[in-house]
């Protein structure tokens, strides 16, 4: 096995030793058929300001400074009724990837390129309604400031009267979440894989201060080559040391969020114990017919696992799911380190991880560009054009998206 800490920058800060806020209206339970439902924001600018030609202006020697000014502002007032073409003219909207609360998830192409994205469709009335307003500019915010190979692309966001738009580079493979109920369960090779890739995002992640806070198979994508890509940040935030805001999946939440304790980066290392166990097993540890058992369960934490999990699948599980945070793998005093280092991960590379050189376990049938078999089937519903009188009620919500 490779030297961890020779892998990468933000790896190596964690090895080095020495150096929803409204629960009720984000209740996010599985369905029918056993999937979680989509989070409020579900599992996919710059204006140009026309100004008086100067020039002219200036060749005029009589026209005095007060004159001036109120041409400015007659060409200003002017330029508001100049109709300017949409940034979403851009893109011809071809059919439904997803759905949630706020909005779909269009696949969509670019006029121009023919490049096809996936382009989020979130409704402002509905995000106001249910008071989400920072939690979609969080997304956008941590989108536009974070790189990574295995993050999801923000390409470009906008908006108009009605709605918010972000544009993200289209990932083909589907959900992780499709791939592991149409299996069953995972071997636990496969989900070592897995569980490396994440590992290996999260550091980066937690090096940049951001939470991510929302993990479980409906928000991994896997790409045309089939490793993970991470979508929807709508519960991303940056924390440098805790935070109470109550979000996330019922299953997947950490002890201390549902007490209200106050919580950090470690509830993203309690996630991914949830996410090994339910990729190996085939169903997550801790669930209920209703959220209050699933959070009763949690806080008891009664652990049990199926024959077929290996001794060192149990150990890792255990020591990501402890409820005591200060006994929580990954939230130790080396970090990530402690991670990487556990048996169960003996035999992953890190330094492949990173350069994505390991072949990955399942190959996304992918035949052609905008293909879409990998994900479900959406009855499609139009986007709703913008009123004749163009007037945004919501215009004060979203200044700054």
């Amino acid at each position: 096995m490779s030297n961890p800490n020779n892998s990468t920058p933000y790896l190596n800060y964690y090895w080095d030793s020495s150096s929803r806020e409204n629960m009720q209206s984000q209740s996010l339970e599985r369905n029918s058929d056993n999937k979680h439902t989509a989070s409020p924001n579900s599992n996919y600018y710059n204006k140009h300001t026309a100004s008086p030609n100067t020039n002219y202006y200036n060749t005029n020697s009589t026209l005095r400074t007060n004159e001036l000014e109120h041409t400015n502002n007659d060409q200003n007032t002017l330029d508001n009724f100049i109709s300017k073409p949409s940034p979403l003219s851009k893109y011809k909207i071809l059919n439904t990837l997803g759905t949630g609360t706020f909005g779909r998830v269009y696949l969509c192409r670019n006029k121009t390129s023919l490049q096809h994205y996936a382009i989020k469709v979130l409704k402002k009335a509905q995000i106001v309604k249910l008071k989400q307003v920072e939690h979609i500019e969080n997304e956008k915010q941590i989108l536009s400031f974070v790189s990574h190979s295995y993050i999801v692309k923000l390409e470009e966001a906008f908006q108009d009267t009605r709605n918010l738009y972000m544009v993200l580079e289209y990932i083909p493979g589907g959900e992780l979440f499709s791939h592991l109920r149409r299996v069953g369960r995972f071997s636990e090779e496969i989900a070592r894989f897995y569980a490396a890739e994440i590992v290996f995002v999260i550091a980066f992640l937690h090096s940049k201060n951001v939470v991510y806070r929302d993990l479980k198979p409906e928000n991994l994508l896997l790409d045309q080559f089939g490793h993970i890509k991470i979508t929807d940040f709508g519960f991303a935030k940056f924390v440098e040391e805790r935070t109470w805001t109550l979000c996330g999946t019922p299953e997947y939440l950490a002890p201390e969020i549902i007490q209200g304790k106050g919580h950090g980066k470690a509830v993203d290392w309690w996630a991914i114990g949830i996410l090994i166990y339910e990729m190996i097993v085939g169903y997550p540890p801790f669930f209920d017919t209703n959220p209050f058992g699933t959070y009763y369960k949690i806080l008891f934490c009664d652990l049990e696992f199926p024959s077929f999990v290996s001794p060192s699948a149990r150990d890792i599980i255990s020591s990501f799911l402890s409820v005591d945070v200060s006994k929580r793998l990954g939230n130790l005093e080396n970090n990530a380190a402690d991670v990487v280092r556990h048996p169960w991960f003996f035999k992953i590379d890190w330094l492949k991880i990173q350069d994505r050189q390991i072949l990955p376990p399942i190959i996304p049938k992918y035949s052609f560009d905008g293909d879409t078999s990998n994900f479900e089937f959406y009855p499609e519903v139009p986007i709703e054009q913008e009123p004749e009188n163009g007037i945004d009620p919501y215009k004060s919500y979203f200044v700054n998206f």
